[in-house]
């Protein structure tokens, strides 16, 4: 597929999913957002990990505070990504600290500690659609694949179950899948080519 097929592709899944996620009901993405958070908690990566890197959520997207505060009330480190540039930068981030509203909707940390991105044990990763195999298609920015080509952290899709397509999503030799994706359903394990659940 040529680039500008992928992207056109990708857009148009993108917008298909970015649609079927409004449409949720808010109280159905807030009993689902905490299951996947339940899920996620109860990963055993997650339960070794000293530093989590999560993303702050807008929109339709999982909710994500609930979760920081989680794994913050558990002494562990929350990093939150803050744009600079082209790049994705990590940066400690404690429950009150300051944060600004970005051009798309999201939090990011005002100041904070720039952290070295290989101290970080796992990655919570937004997206729009996940396919069983971990690719994703995020916003069309590639913050992310460009941020997660250089680390060796655990990486976790959190999705709704809608979010996530049987059939294979495009993608080329600069997407990075993620190692695992949580939903409200249960846990799917791309290298295994099969979901499983989580209890």
């Amino acid at each position: 597929m040529s680039s500008g097929g992928l992207k056109r592709a990708k857009r148009l899944i993108r917008r298909k999913g970015l649609r079927e996620r409004d449409a949720a009901p808010t109280t159905v993405r807030q009993e689902s957002g905490q299951r996947v958070a339940e899920r996620f908690l109860a990963l055993p990566e997650v339960q070794r990990a000293r530093t989590i890197m999560l993303f702050w959520s807008f929109g339709s997207e999982v909710p994500t505070r609930p979760l920081i505060d989680r794994l913050d009330e558990r002494g562990v480190a929350v990093a939150l990504p803050r744009i600079e540039g082209a790049d994705l930068v990590p940066v400690r981030y404690v429950p009150g600290d300051p944060t600004t509203l970005t051009s798309f909707g999201a939090e990011e940390p005002v100041g904070g500690v720039r952290l070295d991105p290989e101290t970080i044990d796992v990655v919570g990763v937004p997206g729009v659609a996940f396919d069983r195999r971990g690719r994703r298609i995020g916003y069309g920015g590639g913050y992310y694949d460009r941020f997660l080509r250089g680390i060796r952290a655990f990486t976790v899709g959190l999705a709704f179950e809608l979010q996530v397509l049987d059939e294979e999503l495009p993608g080329g030799s600069f997407d990075v899948p993620v190692d695992a994706i949580v939903t409200e359903d249960g846990t799917i394990w791309p290298l295994d080519l099969n979901s499983r659940s989580s209890s």
